[in-house]
């Protein structure tokens, strides 16, 4: 009876070892996120590993890993069902950084990937003792052909939604009313929107929650010497320095000089519409 008890133990046991190993990894499957108006689901990374479209693709420039690089992955567009009544795709990710792209850049020929990692073959870590891009990263072929910048490259992806433009649900991003659209203030928030707006918020507006707020309590033009805050905008760690930085370089190439004058425009006005 006790070696028929005892026998009998050791196979559950090992059968309820069995069980938590499968639903520990079933708990554990990274999931993509997809909330539109009409469509709504929850994308399990084996699933989209099995899509018929997963193809492997070389990215000749990659602004994760700054090299050449390859991908199993998905044209975005093959996931979404129809965009085409909608003015962005917000992309949300595990760090709190939230990319807001235009849908009019994803038939620009720029040609949007989904990059998925896989388990059996994980991608390099993007820094020593750190996490990888994965398991869900938006790449893009030709970035050139709709001059996608670094800010619209988001990694370790958790969803996917529709919204309307950053400016019509944070009004307080706005200039002045008295402010003409064609002005260097309105084409400087425009520019923060698409460089800035991925981590920093204006007036508690925004959807990030990375970086500081740019105006509250105070606006880098207020406690930065102009030539520094330019110096700093182009190469962070050129002007300080800490282990948890994260802001990348803002080369010429992604921010040219006139934008980066009608951004210190609007920052400068914004000083006043606290």
């Amino acid at each position: 009876m006790k070696i028929f008890c005892s026998r009998t133990l050791r196979i559950f046991l090992l059968c309820m070892s069995a069980w938590l190993l499968c639903t520990g990894s079933n708990a554990a499957e990274p999931v993509l996120e997809l909330s539109f108006s009409k469509q709504q689901q929850r994308l399990a990374r084996a699933d989209l590993l099995r899509h018929p479209d997963v193809r492997t693709i070389e990215v000749p420039a990659d602004s994760a890993y700054k090299q050449p690089m390859k991908y199993r992955a998905l044209p975005l567009l093959s996931i979404l069902r129809d965009v085409r009544s909608v003015d962005v795709l917000q992309f949300k990710t595990e760090d709190g950084f939230v990319a807001n792209i235009p849908t009019a850049l994803l038939s620009g020929g720029a040609q949007p990937w989904l990059a998925i990692e896989a388990p059996h073959a994980p991608w390099p870590a993007l820094k020593a003792g750190g996490r990888s891009a994965g398991p869900f990263y938006l790449v893009w072929l030709a970035p050139e052909k709709s001059g996608i910048t670094p800010e619209l490259w988001p990694y370790q992806i958790t969803a996917i939604s529709e919204v309307t433009l950053l400016q019509n649900r944070y009004p307080q991003i706005l200039p002045a009313a008295s402010i003409a659209p064609d002005s260097a203030e309105y084409r400087g928030m425009h520019i923060y929107i698409m460089q800035c707006a991925a981590c920093h918020q204006i007036n508690g507006g925004g959807d990030a929650k990375v970086g500081p707020d740019l105006n509250l309590p105070f606006n880098p033009t207020e406690y930065f010497q102009e030539g520094f805050l330019r110096r700093y905008i182009r190469a962070p760690s050129a002007v300080r320095s800490w282990a948890q930085m994260t802001m990348p370089e803002f080369s010429e190439q992604v921010l040219s000089e006139s934008q980066m004058d009608d951004l210190l425009a609007y920052l400068r006005h914004m000083t006043q519409r606290r």
